[in-house]
């Protein structure tokens, strides 16, 4: 009878265990990528609304001087 592998055995599990850990990393860096995105833009619109207001001010600036 053959015997047991035991250093091959943990070699899978050790490499099982990095592979959960990557997945599980890169889902998170997923995730955290999308808020990113979500703030971004949400930031964005807010900037353009401030550029449209900002702009009849200059103009009324310039109708004074």
């Amino acid at each position: 009878m053959a015997k047991p592998n035991y250093s091959f055995e943990k070699r899978q599990r050790d490499l099982a265990k990095k592979k959960k850990k990557e997945e599980k990393r890169l889902k998170k860096a997923e995730a955290k990528a999308e808020v990113v995105s979500e703030e971004g833009a949400q930031s964005g619109e807010a900037t353009g609304d401030q550029l449209q207001e900002a702009q009849p001010l200059s103009g009324d600036d310039t109708a004074e001087t």
